[in-house]
C-alpha cells in the first residue's frame, strides 16, 4: 500500500489530503468525508479512518481530504457549502490520476451531508451515509444509489428521523444494535456492513 499526503489547492482553500493506494488493479475511489470540523472532526476521526480502512481492504483508493480550517487544511468553516465544492475539485483532480475509476462517495454525520451535496455534481457509482445528521441539517432526496448505516442508539441524530428520511426516499438502511453516534465498540461491526455494501 502506498499512503501520500497532498495539499491541493481548491478555488478558496488549500486542502490536506491522504491518499491510500492498494496497490494492483483498484476497485474504485473511494472519497471519504469526516465529521463537522467545529466540533474536533479531522481526517483522523475513527470512523472517517475505519471507512477508509475498510475501503482499501474492498480494493479501493481511499482519498481522506481535510475539511477547510482542520489539520493543515486552510480557510474556514463553510456550512457545508464551500467543503462541497472542495471535494467536488478534489475528485475532478485525482480522477484523471487513477484512470477515471468510479467513485464512491462515504461520509460520516457532517460527513454525509457535504457528501450529498457531491453526488449532485460529480459522476459517483454510490453514496454511503454513516450517521447522516438528516436531523441538523436540510438533506434533499438522494442523487445516486444510496445505502445509510445508523447505530440504534445514536445519542445525537436520533434513528427515528434517520428511518423517516431513509423511508420517505426509499433508501436501504442498515442499522448496527447498540452503537451510538460514533460507534464506540462497534467499528469492527460498522467495517462489516459497510465492507458488505462496498462488495455487493
Amino acid at each position: 500500500m502506498k499512503r501520500l499526503t497532498l495539499h491541493i489547492a481548491c478555488p478558496d482553500a488549500i486542502i490536506e489530503t491522504v491518499v491510500e493506494d492498494p496497490g494492483g488493479t483498484p476497485a474504485g475511489l473511494a472519497l471519504v468525508a469526516h465529521p463537522h470540523p467545529l466540533h474536533g472532526g479531522s481526517l483522523d476521526n475513527k470512523v472517517a479512518h475505519t471507512l477508509a480502512r475498510t475501503a482499501l481492504a474492498c480494493g479501493y483508493v481511499a482519498v481522506r481530504p481535510n475539511f477547510r480550517g482542520a489539520g493543515a487544511s486552510s480557510g474556514e468553516y463553510d456550512h457545508g457549502i464551500g467543503e462541497t465544492e472542495d471535494l467536488v475539485h478534489i475528485a475532478e483532480h485525482l480522477a484523471p490520476q487513477f484512470g477515471y475509476l468510479p467513485w464512491t462517495l462515504l461520509g460520516f454525520s457532517f460527513g454525509s451531508y457535504v457528501q450529498h451535496r457531491v453526488a449532485r455534481r460529480i459522476e459517483a457509482r454510490q453514496l454511503i451515509m454513516v450517521g447522516p445528521a438528516v436531523s441538523m441539517y436540510d438533506f434533499a432526496p438522494p442523487a445516486i444509489a444510496t445505502t445509510i448505516v445508523h447505530g440504534e442508539d445514536d445519542e445525537l441524530i436520533p434513528l427515528a428521523a434517520v428511518q423517516e428520511y431513509a423511508r420517505d426516499h426509499a433508501i436501504p438502511l442498515r442499522t448496527i444494535a447498540g452503537a451510538g453516534h460514533f460507534f464506540h465498540g462497534k467499528l469492527g461491526e460498522l467495517k462489516t456492513v459497510v465492507g458488505d455494501i462496498l462488495q455487493a
